[in-house]
């Protein structure tokens, strides 16, 4: 079971890879005030939320303790995000507040997942 675990790990850290990623491919933009969510971004929020919600499941039932309050935390950090991109995916350019919200907010669930112990 530690395998598939590690693996679900694997592809979380991927998809963050891929919404991280995309947000600095289009820093430039953002400066000129024609940055827009790319498909990278909404593929990877989306393999966050699957991977994380598989990765809660099987560690509960390996019996490992999961700290739940931060688990929801970081789900609602991500379901906002999720909610941004997705809506406004379609957009030729996105406004500099919220492209940076999705950012600072990325870098923020980032954070809570690595220093929160």
């Amino acid at each position: 079971m530690d395998v598939v675990i590690n693996l679900f790990v694997g592809l979380h850290i991927i998809g963050i890879a891929a919404l991280l990623g995309g947000f600095m491919t289009q820093m430039k933009a953002m400066g000129a005030g024609t940055a827009r969510f790319v498909p990278a971004m909404l593929h990877g929020a989306l393999t966050m939320l699957v991977t994380g919600v598989a990765l809660v499941g099987l560690n509960q039932a390996e019996g490992h303790h999961v700290n739940t309050i931060k688990i929801g935390i970081k789900m609602a950090v991500l379901v906002v995000i999720l909610a941004l991109v997705y809506v406004k995916r379609d957009e030729e350019t996105v406004a500099k507040p919220l492209f940076g919200a999705v950012g600072a907010l990325t870098v923020a669930n980032i954070f809570i997942a690595v220093l929160w112990t």
